[in-house]
């Protein structure tokens, strides 16, 4: 080989892992879940996205495409949350899935209705697809990000789940804070 030869491979094979790396794994998402789940802690996210959903080139952001349905996918993904005496899931959902008409999708009054039965009484906070987008993107700069893709056909209906301390709650953080600003 020539050394241009020899230098053009050398840049291939470099690249393959980052190629590799981007596209999206198609195993048994419930394993990855589970294998992922005890190392994530506190700012790490899971995104039950609709099928869709771009694969994304941030390297903190792995993809896996589950081939089930979008809410059984969230079921046993919150169930598998709910197992973790470590994290619990801050639920986040698209501005715009509320006024998503049938008449433009069908099925997606059905589907509002769905999510409401699985979510239950949890708070789920609602934003623009494109600010969750945002937070996911900054949150991927230095925490993992597992997108797990559905079936689902349906605009707007990715669940964003950001995980925070299940032993330390919102209200104690508060008062940490202002126990801490009471002392500068």
């Amino acid at each position: 080989m020539t050394r241009r030869q020899l230098s053009l491979f050398g840049l291939a094979s470099a690249a393959l892992p980052q190629l590799r790396a981007q596209r999206p794994e198609t195993g048994d998402w419930l394993a990855t879940l589970q294998k992922r789940l005890p190392a994530y802690g506190h700012r790490n996210w899971i995104v039950v996205a609709d099928s869709a959903y771009p694969l994304q080139s941030n390297p903190g952001i792995e993809t896996i495409v589950s081939g089930k349905g979008h809410l059984h996918v969230l079921r046993a993904t919150l169930d598998e949350i709910s197992k973790m005496p470590h994290v619990r899931p801050i639920i986040h959902t698209d501005k715009e899935l509320q006024f998503v008409p049938d008449s433009d999708a069908a099925g997606i009054s059905s589907y509002r209705q769905d999510l409401a039965g699985v979510l239950g009484n949890q708070a789920v906070a609602t934003a623009p697809h494109v600010d969750i987008i945002h937070q996911l993107d900054e949150a991927a700069k230095i925490f993992n990000v597992l997108i797990i893709k559905t079936t689902m056909t349906l605009p707007y209906t990715s669940v964003f789940l950001e995980l925070a301390a299940a032993y330390w709650g919102d209200d104690a953080e508060k008062r940490l804070e202002q126990a801490m600003s009471s002392q500068r």
